[in-house]
């Protein structure tokens, strides 16, 4: 007769009921500095386009990271209205400038130029961008067939899809060795 004994088993158990919240937890953490990591790479990317900012943009970003059941689904976008202009452009000269677009989206383009008043905005567009003036009943306006695409999240969003599952993998195996031990 042979006799075996089991030792660490209840201790094996307890490891074993910890490792669904452990993974989801360290996934979620992952996920949530692959995001912090795209962000800086837009607000790199940001910064090193444009010449005259408030900063706006970059400090409009936002994101969440939620454990939905078994899943861990992280979002992240900017908050700022100006942002959706300046990654796909507007009118004419957006729809016509290089882009990436997401899969399934379909964007429509103003087909006609458009005016707004000079007084809108703070700098003057006719000295930085060549922007017409136009003088209509006293008032200046400026004149506009739309501004080309300026992607900042999209290849943000590309460089980390490369990134984040060794991000995720790292995260897990730490929260492992931290939690659960060797």
């Amino acid at each position: 007769m042979i006799n075996v004994e089991l030792r660490g088993l209840d201790e094996l158990k307890t490891k074993l009921k910890k490792l669904p919240s452990v993974v989801a937890n360290a996934t979620a953490n992952g996920q949530e500095t692959a995001i912090e990591q795209a962000e800086a790479y837009a607000v790199d990317e940001l910064q090193s386009s444009i010449k005259y900012s408030t900063g706006e943009l970059a400090r409009s970003f936002k994101h969440e990271v939620k454990i939905d059941n078994d899943e861990v689904i992280g979002r992240w976008w900017n908050s700022s209205m100006v942002a959706v202009f300046r990654e796909f452009g507007t009118g004419l000269v957006g729809e016509m400038s290089d882009k990436q677009l997401p899969q399934g989206v379909a964007i429509t383009y103003r087909q006609t130029p458009w005016f707004f008043p000079v007084d809108s905005v703070d700098l003057d567009l006719t000295k930085i961008y060549g922007i017409p003036k136009i003088k209509i009943n006293g008032k200046y306006f400026y004149r506009t067939a739309g501004q080309p695409a300026r992607q900042f999240m999209t290849p943000a969003a590309n460089r980390i899809e490369k990134e984040a599952p060794e991000i995720i993998k790292k995260s897990v195996d730490q929260e492992l060795r931290d939690k659960l031990g060797d």
